[in-house]
């Protein structure tokens, strides 16, 4: 549990400062504008926790604000006073040599940048067109100052610290704006997240589960897993979470039937021996679902409830299947069910005496966080 450790290091020092890299950005948003080609015309976006100096958020629509058709672009801040003290604050150019610079604010004061017109008269609106100032406060999304320019927008798109995750997914859905945010892949087990996801009203971004992202970190960071060219860079277990549709998201998952897993399926077939000493699909003691450990595993031909890994919404589609619930059986206990020692082949049996020969027949197994999911009649 490597990359959960991380998140919890990032978390208990609150080094939220991690950069999203702009192929990335890019990557996700082309997803929506594929699915949906004016997803931003004539919008209002809003890019709070953002940092516009540093930040690849601003500089992509910036650059992008009349291709997407966008009506405004806002982009806010933290001041660095706000931010943890490891991290050493000068200001940038951009803002010292500005007339608007005041070092009695620079460092208490969180900065709003807004981009809608032509300022420079060269009969095009991008980067070069964006005005800035201090905001009020110290930039924080909980603020009016700030709250006040979430419900002006239409969409907001942004990289939030990750350990204010839960108040700024909250924040977002009191506003009921279309958005989409990073967070770490855990965040679909908070209970304050799952309901929402179950009722599909949010739901996992383009951007594949496997491998994490890569983000860009301080220069001064201690923390950081690469650095390629003098930049620091860091693999965090992380995922875009959304409520804009996207094409990946009604991709079917291409199945087999019950019969044919257990006959073809060759990790699932290995994972059930190696596990359990069995060659079937355990039912749950306390639910009526299957356990089915691979989402490649899912058979096609089964119209009940199937209890499946988290790392199964990555590949959700809602026209496919429905979500019943998560975790808990109908006991309110974690989902669990009880293999013989006897199931399986005399091969496997052996093999399972062998590693635990002081186990006694039957046991129960809780496999790590379940969904339950029921296949849709299509």
């Amino acid at each position: 549990m490597a990359d959960n450790k991380k998140l919890h290091q990032a978390k208990k020092a609150k080094n939220d400062e991690f950069y999203t890299q702009y192929a990335d950005i890019e990557k996700e948003m082309n997803a929506y504008i594929e699915f949906n080609e004016n997803v931003f015309r004539d919008k209002t976006l809003l890019l709070p926790c953002d940092d516009p100096e540093w930040s690849n958020f601003t500089k992509y629509f910036a650059q992008n604000f009349e291709n997407f058709g966008l009506k405004k672009l806002i982009s806010t801040s933290y001041a660095a006073d706000s931010k943890p003290r490891e991290i050493p604050y000068q200001p940038t150019l951009f803002e010292t040599d500005s007339p608007k610079f005041d070092k009695n604010k620079t460092a208490s004061h969180g900065k709003i940048f807004i981009l809608k017109r032509d300022t420079n008269k060269d009969a095009k609106i991008n980067v070069e067109d964006i005005e800035w100032d201090y905001l009020d406060g110290d930039g924080d999304f909980r603020s009016a100052e700030v709250t006040a320019l979430r419900d002006e927008a239409d969409v907001i798109i942004t990289n939030p610290p990750f350990s204010q995750f839960i108040d700024f997914f909250l924040w977002l859905i009191e506003g009921r704006k279309s958005f989409s945010i990073i967070a770490n892949k855990n965040c679909i087990t908070y209970k304050e997240v799952f309901p929402f996801i179950k009722d599909n009203r949010v739901w996992s971004g383009r951007e594949n589960w496997a491998g994490g992202m890569w983000f860009t970190t301080h220069s001064d960071a201690a923390d950081y897993d690469e650095i390629i060219n003098g930049v620091k860079y860091k693999n965090v277990p992380s995922i875009w979470i959304t409520n804009i549709d996207h094409g990946r998201r009604h991709e079917p998952l291409r199945l087999m039937t019950m019969e044919d897993n257990l006959k073809y399926n060759k990790r699932l077939i290995k994972e059930l021996q190696k596990k359990y000493g069995i060659n079937y699909y355990p039912k749950y003691d306390n639910y009526d679902a299957i356990e089915v450990p691979r989402t490649d595993a899912i058979p096609d031909d089964y119209r009940e409830g199937i209890g499946v890994p988290i790392s199964f919404l990555d590949k959700y589609n809602p026209d496919q299947f429905e979500i019943l619930r998560f975790r808990k059986g109908n006991d309110n206990k974690d989902l669990n069910f009880t293999v013989d020692e006897d199931s399986g082949t005399e091969r496997e049996r052996e093999r399972e005496r062998e590693r635990e020969r002081e186990r006694s027949a039957p046991r129960r197994i809780t496999p790590y966080f379940r969904i339950i999911i029921r296949r849709k009649n299509l």
